[in-house]
């Protein structure tokens, strides 16, 4: 089972109980299995499985307030491991830490996962309060 879906526990507890007030930025860097994993070995690409939960988990995003606020497509990593890709590249905006807690309750949301982790060979989530944009690298 990919990452994502099995949060170790205590990193999950501190993620929820920093339940501040205001919006969480969640980065998101994904890496596609060529072929589809899945348990009942049905054929779909990496792709197709990642789209699949993207067209079922749109709706809960939008039903608990949330938005895609940056997309990118990877096109060369300067600083990190070599031969470092990521096929897909975006931060989710949720209304406060504890809407992303609620997404893992929707049955919906829940019922989409199958397709990332079948889809999904690896994947980075990272977690940020969001700060003004500014003029330097420092802020």
């Amino acid at each position: 089972m990919e990452a994502y879906t099995s949060f170790a526990k205590p990193v999950f507890e501190a993620f929820r109980a920093d339940d501040r007030p205001g919006p969480v930025h969640m980065l998101n860097l994904i890496r596609l299995r060529v072929q589809a994993a899945y348990e009942d070995r049905r054929a779909a690409t990496g792709i197709e499985a990642y789209r699949a939960y993207g067209r079922l988990s749109a709706p809960v995003l939008a039903d608990l307030g949330g938005r895609i606020v940056w997309r990118g497509g990877f096109e060369l990593s300067l600083v990190g491991p070599a031969g470092t890709a990521w096929d897909i590249a975006f931060i989710a905006e949720y209304p406060s830490p504890a809407a992303f807690v609620a997404m893992f309750a929707d049955p919906r949301y829940r019922a989409a996962l199958v397709h990332r982790q079948a889809g999904v060979a690896d994947s980075r989530l990272v977690r940020f309060r969001p700060l003004p944009a500014g003029a330097g690298f420092s802020g």
